[in-house]
C-alpha cells in the first residue's frame, strides 16, 4: 500500500513539473496568476481542453504570449480582450453574454420553456373532461346497436 501511495505522489509531482521550468515565471504571483487565466482559455487545437491542460504547439505560444501580457503588467481583463481581439470570443472556455451568443446563451432556457409548455399542454388535453360530460371510451346508442347486430351475427 505504502508502496502504490509512493508511486502516485511521484506521478503527480511529474505532472506539476511537466511544464519547463525555463518557461514559467520568476515572480510566484505572476505566475499563478498567468496559471489561473491559462485556465479560462481554450486551445483552438483541442477545443475541449485549457491552454494548461494542453500539450499542443499551440497552447504553448498561447501560455507564452499571457505569460509576456503578465510580465509586462498588464490586467486579467485587459488580458483576456488582447486573445479575443486576437481569437475571437472561441479563445475563452467560458464567453461572456454578448448579443452575439444571445442565442447560444438562450437556446438551452427557450428549449426547457417550449418542453414545459409543451409537457402542460399535453396533460390539459388529456386530463380534460368530455364536452358532454360522458367517458370518452363509451359508445354512443348507435355504435352499441351496430355493436350487438354485429355480435348476433358471429
Amino acid at each position: 500500500m505504502r508502496r502504490l501511495l509512493a508511486i502516485l505522489a511521484a506521478v503527480a509531482c511529474l505532472a506539476g513539473a511537466a511544464a519547463d521550468p525555463a518557461d514559467r515565471l520568476p515572480d510566484p504571483a505572476q505566475e499563478a496568476r498567468a496559471r489561473a487565466i491559462f485556465r479560462e482559455v481554450r486551445c483552438l487545437v483541442c477545443q475541449n481542453e485549457s491552454i494548461d491542460d494542453s500539450e499542443a504547439a499551440l497552447a504553448g505560444d498561447l501560455r507564452s504570449i499571457v505569460r509576456d501580457q503578465v510580465k509586462q503588467g498588464r490586467g486579467d481583463a485587459e488580458i483576456r480582450a488582447f486573445l479575443v481581439e486576437r481569437y475571437g470570443e472561441f479563445v475563452l472556455l467560458k464567453p461572456p453574454f454578448s448579443p452575439g451568443n444571445a442565442l447560444l446563451w438562450a437556446t438551452p432556457v427557450v428549449a426547457l420553456v417550449l418542453g414545459a409548455g409543451l409537457m402542460i399542454m399535453l396533460l390539459r388535453r388529456r386530463a380534460a373532461p368530455s364536452p358532454l360530460g360522458e367517458d370518452p371510451e363509451a359508445l354512443s346508442q348507435a355504435e352499441e346497436a351496430r355493436l350487438q347486430v354485429l355480435l348476433k351475427d358471429e
